[in-house]
């Protein structure tokens, strides 16, 4: 059962379920010409709000069995949030405060953001520390989200990176996901996988 905050922001609802603790495991399974990559890791998910209409999120992941366990793999951080036209009662650019009254702000007015397959259309960014940012755009529909890279943005130094796609869905009060990669010169494949139990 899913359980909406009382101070949710309105634009926020449709995302709810993701908010909290997720921790679980799952498996790294990528082909790199001849080479498979293999490998079990355990992951954290955290989905917050600080009354912005956006979903906080950050990730940890570390390496599970034989002399690798428990090695830090890697993390992520970035925003989840309805997709829509910001307007003046909006924050933004930079610091600047919005002029007049928070639009959406209401569960009538979010409604009128349902797209025309009655789900809402999200952007989602993501910021990894090996120098790769990714923007995603998407849908979330009830208790599944499909996401699709509009753009990924590398550092000089970063490894090469193309595109991805993620799906997440809550199954049996897990989260589950599934995230699919271009890099490394090869095209979008399947590369990791995870399922996730309510932690907090």
């Amino acid at each position: 059962m899913i359980e909406i905050p009382t101070d949710l922001p309105a634009e926020l609802v449709p995302l709810s379920w993701l908010i909290g603790v997720w921790e679980g495991t799952g498996v790294i399974d990528y082909a790199v010409g001849d080479e498979n990559v293999s490998q079990e890791f355990g992951q954290r998910i955290s989905f917050s709000h600080d009354g912005l209409p956006f979903l906080n999120y950050s990730s940890y992941t570390w390496l599970l069995g034989g002399e690798v366990e428990g090695q830090p793999l890697t993390s992520e951080t970035g925003y989840w949030r309805l997709a829509r036209l910001h307007i003046e009662g909006d924050v933004g650019p930079a610091m600047l405060p919005g002029v007049g009254p928070r639009p959406f702000n209401t569960a009538q007015s979010v409604e009128t953001l349902r797209n025309s397959a009655e789900g809402f259309d999200i952007e989602v960014s993501i910021v990894h520390p090996t120098g790769v940012s990714e923007l995603y755009l998407g849908q979330v529909k009830g208790p599944r989200i499909d996401l699709a890279t509009d753009a990924v943005v590398r550092t000089q130094s970063a490894k090469e990176y193309a595109a991805a796609t993620r799906i997440y869905g809550l199954v049996d009060n897990h989260l589950l996901w599934a995230w699919d990669i271009a890099a490394l010169g090869q095209d979008l494949r399947t590369h990791a996988s995870a399922r996730l139990a309510k932690a907090d």
